[in-house]
């Protein structure tokens, strides 16, 4: 990244609060130029739970001044109950957070460096609630940039996927469980931290038991999802997520359901902001910003709306790792979503395990194949969102389809190019009334190796409705159509396309009560895929995007470095195999403030041989904030495992004072299944 040192404004950053109707108050870090005053500037607000004084710091400082540098208001806050605000957070995407976004809103319409007009940006939670509140119709909101985000809070968030519950639920709801417990900073809130802390430590409570209460797409899941109807939203929308983020398809559906001024941009990063994105390769997204802010807060036509609807990275072939430093490819464009220039194209899955194109199959002869998969399929499957990228994401997928029905082209002759959702349209049927299909779509280069290009999940009980699911009645022959995330990927001549089919795909998803059987008729069978030809004159004349830049870093010294590690350790003496994942952040201070932060996460998810009732996952987060004598630490700990019938919560939160434990509590708590 290219460091910026001089802008055309010069910058001050002031730490302040915003008062709420209800007497409460926000903590806010608001960087502007110096002169807004006699001259108003924009705002660009950030509203997050993430604690703007220390874990947003270093990225917040690299963004937020390089924005005021350029004559906006970069304003991050804290969301009720988080960082140095009032109150305690109890879940996501509340209606009083989307209130207290309003009020922020008319709060900085009314401060004299501000013109009135505000635009919103987020990556995950900032993504998701930007469009909230846009839903909204506040007047000052003029634009969002939505990163990472999802219009569909049961569909495809963190939390489900095809009806299935995904193992990232367990481990968002401890992330969350941590950052819930952390306390405000003595050197802004005062003598009152110890009892604001006090306060979130007793009040924020066990969210994992409230989203597990809700197992279909009921009311609790419809609030906040903007695809209930998207005529809410009356202001332009920027929508940008990457091939590694667990949120690609979001982007797809906002530019089909809007009908504001809109554009998609999908890179191959993780979930990340693509100024630092990770794979490669990064891009000048604070330059991109600027263009969009200064069309639709300035007045100013940079051009960006005479460019195609939508931007991707068309990745092309690599060999399968779990960390990516780079992936080859090419950006390619696409006037308008859905594009003219994609057409499905279909192949036949047949009894000899293979994908012929659809005109050239014959007649369907009623043959079957079936499949009970173990639960080691899923192992090397990665997080549903990669946060980090390396080392979290999947690896060689030939560990994985021995306990799955393969389907697999002959080697292609010429390169293949898709971008948009792979669907697979299945007829099948299962000997258990719960049961879901995982399905995977490889690129498999001349060596053998297989790199998962996309998958997707379906619970049965969902064929029809996420809302009214129903169970299965063994025996009974059901058509079911399951996308596949969507994908910009060339298969190279030489190479070959398999479809991989299983009956589990843990921990990436919780698996169903038990194994099931189920019989596919592979020649009612088919894959669509959505091709693309390539137009080399109109991409080559896509503007370029700059390199990244960014503000000065946040100055900060390391104490103890970072490490990660993904093991699969398998006993076989026991015949037990457990996933093991450690994040290790290590400890650093950041100078300016003189703060201490240290923070460790092991996650395990572990099963005994052929038991469905063994299958179980643990977290537990270590914390430490010190500063001179003042030291706090916590530390949470969830268990959560199932039968047939149940899901079953136990978990802990410790916290000190120094050496001192000033608070304990302890959850056990059992929740029906609820056809998952």
């Amino acid at each position: 990244m290219r460091i910026v040192n001089d802008f055309p404004r010069r910058v001050m950053e002031e730490e302040t609060w915003i008062p709420l109707p209800d007497g409460s108050r926000l903590a806010a870090r608001i960087w502007r130029p110096v002169d807004a005053e006699s001259h108003p500037v924009p705002a660009i607000l950030e509203y997050l739970p993430y604690r703007k004084r220390d874990l947003t710091a270093e990225r917040d400082v690299q963004t937020h001044p390089y924005w005021a540098g350029h004559g906006y208001a970069g304003v991050r806050v804290d969301i009720r109950g988080t960082g140095e605000s009032d109150g305690v957070l109890t879940d996501e995407y509340l209606p009083s957070e989307l209130e207290d976004g309003v009020a922020i809103l008319e709060w900085l319409e009314a401060q004299p460096w501000c013109t009135g007009d505000v635009g919103m940006i987020g990556i995950s939670w900032g993504g998701f609630n930007g469009l909230q509140i846009a839903a909204l119709r506040p007047p000052q909101l003029k634009a969002v940039i939505t990163l990472c985000f999802t219009d569909d809070r049961y569909a495809d968030d963190i939390h489900h996927m095809g009806g299935c519950l995904l193992g990232d639920n367990l481990s968002w709801a401890s992330t969350m469980f941590d950052g819930n417990a952390c306390p405000p900073d003595p050197e802004l809130v005062g003598e009152r931290w110890r009892e604001m802390w006090l306060e979130r430590l007793d009040g924020s409570g066990m969210w994992l038991a409230q989203w597990l209460e809700h197992q279909r797409r009921d009311d609790y899941w419809k609030h906040g999802s903007i695809c209930e109807d998207y005529s809410r939203i009356q202001c332009p929308v920027y929508a940008v997520s990457g091939w590694a983020d667990g949120y690609c398809n979001a982007v797809f559906r906002v530019l089909e359901g809007l009908e504001v001024p809109r554009k998609g941009l999908v890179g191959p990063w993780a979930h990340k902001y693509p100024h630092l994105g990770v794979p490669g390769p990064a891009i000048g997204f604070l330059q991109e910003s600027l263009r969009w802010w200064d069309q639709w807060l300035k007045g100013v036509d940079t051009g960006i709306m005479d460019e195609p609807m939508l931007r991707v990275w068309m990745q092309e072939s690599m060999p399968p790792s779990a960390r990516y430093g780079e992936r080859p490819g090419r950006w390619v464009a696409e006037p308008s979503w859905p594009s003219p220039n994609i057409m499905a194209e279909a192949w036949r899955l047949t009894e000899g395990h293979d994908l012929v194109p659809d005109d050239e199959a014959g007649e369907d002869d009623g043959a079957t194949l079936d499949i009970r998969s173990p639960l080691s399929v899923g192992l090397y499957a990665g997080k549903w969102c990669s946060y980090n990228a390396p080392p979290d994401l999947p690896h060689d997928q030939r560990d994985e389809d021995g306990g799955c029905l393969i389907f697999q082209t002959a080697r292609l002759t010429a390169p293949l190019e898709i971008c948009g959702s792979p669907v697979v349209e299945l007829e099948l049927c299962a000997d258990q009334p719960v049961a879901m299909v995982a399905l995977r779509l490889s690129d498999i280069a001349e060596d053998d190796k297989a790199t998962r290009v996309s998958y997707g999940l379906l619970n049965l009980t969902h064929r029809d409705s996420d809302e009214h699911p129903e169970p299965l009645e063994p025996g009974q022959r059901y058509r079911v159509r399951i996308p596949l995330k969507h994908i910009a990927q060339q298969f190279p001549a030489g190479h070959a396309i398999r479809l991989a089919l299983s009956t589990s795909y843990w921990p990436l998803a919780w698996p169903a009560p038990q194994p099931a059987r189920i019989t596919v008729w592979p020649g009612a069978s088919r894959l669509l895929l959505p091709r693309r030809e390539p137009r080399p004159a109109e991409e080559a004349a896509l503007p370029d995007f700059d390199e990244p830049e960014g503000a000065p870093p946040l100055a900060k010294t390391l104490l103890q470095p970072s490490q990660e590690s993904w093991r699969v350790i398998r006993d076989l003496a026991q015949d037990r195999t457990t996933l093991e994942v450690i994040n290790d952040e290590g400890r650093y201070r950041i100078d300016d403030i003189d703060l201490e932060i240290a923070a460790r996460v092991t996650e395990r998810y572990a099963y005994a041989y052929g038991s469905y009732d063994s299958v179980s996952g643990w977290t537990e987060w270590q914390r430490s904030f010190k500063r001179g004598d003042w030291e706090v630490s916590t530390l949470t700990r969830t268990l959560l495992t199932s039968d047939d019938d149940n899901f079953r919560i136990r978990a802990t939160l410790d916290a000190w004072e120094g050496e001192t434990r000033i608070y304990a509590r302890t959850w056990d708590e059992t929740i029906p299944r609820d056809l998952v």
